[in-house]
């Protein structure tokens, strides 16, 4: 977990179908991706992700690989 200090005045987005803050919220610095939860905004946990983690991420889930 990153120091949520590290990320605050972040500009942090959702997915436009989130209904009213119960989605991930994520934000992107120059090396890394910060991921929370969007209920807790700056008072929860912040997880952080280097920029090729997060890339395989996004591929993975556009390839399905996490669809049960």
């Amino acid at each position: 977990m990153e120091d949520r200090h590290a990320f605050w005045g972040a500009n942090w987005r959702s997915s436009g179908a989130c209904n009213g803050g119960h989605c991930v919220e994520v934000a992107f610095s120059k090396d890394l991706v910060a991921v929370r939860d969007g209920k807790k905004g700056d008072e929860g946990p912040v997880l952080a992700f280097g920029l090729d983690e997060w890339e395989s991420f996004i591929t993975d889930v556009k390839a399905g690989r996490f669809d049960h």
